[in-house]
């Protein structure tokens, strides 16, 4: 698959590289595995003069003369010797950039904790020591989200703070999964569209397999992902099991529960048969696989409180191959397929809200957008979007099938609403209905 968007991430990175011809920079890039970071890095730095350094889990004097080799090609520098560690080396390489700028890409940085870890602590003090007169373009990425923000965030680590720029790599918005879809199935339809967001949620590498499989219809894409040899199968474990450690069972099991609709803590606890206050919190706020979603407007930070899984493929993977995964142990790859078909109508459905959702971020049209329900859930609105500037207010009711929805039925929700926030008071408010067709 050719290289598609990441206009906004190679402009700041383009940026930050001008800067370090006067001034050394040190860059931290971060993003979920899968999602393109290293494809961006190799495609920012095509034109620069750069060394690429990955941190493979060998032993330090072996990473180290990898990397020698890597300085000796790409800076043509004769023969410098032997480094034995990687603060000699780095320590070289900061030297030599006073008079010779270069970019320096250090990819899977995280796992310098298992190579050594006071490379952490030699990095902090050989930076200080060097940056005012050093031109380095010096930029690592991670994919471990827990070790990366312990690194850089942890006030007692040696690196905290010591990067002049955070960039978080995200999955491809709406847009650009439109753009890649259409390339490859000129004649797509509304529902494939809708597949391809809600098993890859624009993850690069997804989208790349599938399409390279020329899996561009939502029956060929389920084919794809379920089936004896598919890359996706084993994609959930392979992803997550290094972030949790020995409590990856009990991370599962919440995540498969949140994923099957259980998203209220007492339904998540009720299903596992385990309190959860501290698991919920360390996914949220340690590892971003949650969120905590409320009634737009709730005053009450503890009130009315749901879960979701913020990440597309995650949420399918737990819903239905996590869910299943003893018909697999089988092979009943047919079973499986049968149980998604049946199953998918409504899951999907709530894709879509969530793909409207993001179209609707995108479009940088609203400054405040979420869904309502009132206190017993007997009222709810898909998605209620604000603009504080214009003052203008959109209630939005997302049907699958058009003609499922009942106008009558959202504007009763709508007074309900108007009667409980009173929020809108002077705003010009609309409504209306938003389906497949309106992707």
């Amino acid at each position: 698959m050719k290289f598609y968007d990441r206009t906004k991430e190679l402009s700041i990175l383009k940026d930050i590289t001008a800067a370090s011809h006067n001034s050394a920079q040190f860059t931290v890039v971060t993003g979920r595995r899968r999602i393109g970071k290293t494809t961006l890095l190799l495609k920012a730095f095509e034109h620069e003069t750069m060394l690429y350094f990955f941190v493979a889990r060998k032993a330090e004097k072996d990473l180290c003369r990898s990397f020698l080799h890597e300085i000796e090609d790409k800076l043509g520098l004769p023969q410098i010797g032997a480094a034995e560690d990687f603060a000699s080396l780095f320590e070289y390489l900061m030297k030599i950039s006073a008079d010779r700028p270069f970019t320096l890409v250090i990819d899977e940085f995280q796992d310098f904790l298992r190579v050594n870890p006071s490379v952490f602590s030699d990095i902090q003090r050989i930076w200080d020591l060097y940056k005012e007169k050093s031109k380095i373009n010096l930029v690592v990425s991670g994919s471990i989200n827990r070790m990366m923000t312990k690194i850089f965030k942890n006030k007692t680590e040696p690196l905290y703070n010591r990067q002049d720029h955070f960039l978080t790599v995200r999955p491809f918005d709406t847009t650009v999964i439109k753009e890649i879809l259409r390339d490859y199935n000129p004649t797509y339809t509304a529902e494939d569209l809708l597949a391809l967001y809600t098993f890859t949620g624009g993850v690069a590498k997804y989208i790349s397999i599938l399409m390279n499989a020329g899996a561009t219809t939502q029956a060929k894409m389920l084919d794809a992902i379920v089936r004896q040899d598919s890359f996706f199968i084993d994609e959930g474990m392979a992803l997550l099991l290094e972030e949790f450690g020995k409590d990856y069972g009990v991370y599962f099991s919440i995540l498969s529960a949140i994923a099957s609709g259980h998203t209220e803590r007492a339904e998540i606890e009720n299903t596992i048969g385990k309190e959860i206050g501290g698991y919920l919190s360390k996914l949220e706020d340690d590892y971003a696989l949650i969120s905590k979603k409320q009634p737009i407007f709730e005053k009450t930070s503890n009130k009315k409180v749901r879960y979701h899984l913020n990440d597309n493929f995650l949420s399918f993977w737990f819903r239905f191959i996590f869910k299943y995964n003893h018909m697999l142990q089988i092979s009943a790859f047919e079973q499986l397929k049968r149980i998604i078909e049946r199953d998918y109508s409504v899951y999907s459905g709530i894709m879509l809200e969530r793909y409207f959702k993001a179209k609707m971020a995108e479009s940088q049209q609203y400054t405040r957008i979420g869904s309502w329900w009132d206190r017993k859930g007997e009222n709810e609105i898909d998605i209620v979007a604000e603009n504080e500037i214009d003052k203008t207010a959109l209630f939005i009711e997302v049907k699958k099938n058009p003609a499922k929805y009942n106008e009558t039925a959202l504007l009763d929700k709508i007074n309900v609403f108007n009667r409980t926030a009173k929020v809108f008071h002077g705003y010009k408010v609309e409504h209306l209905m938003l389906s497949l067709a309106d992707m």
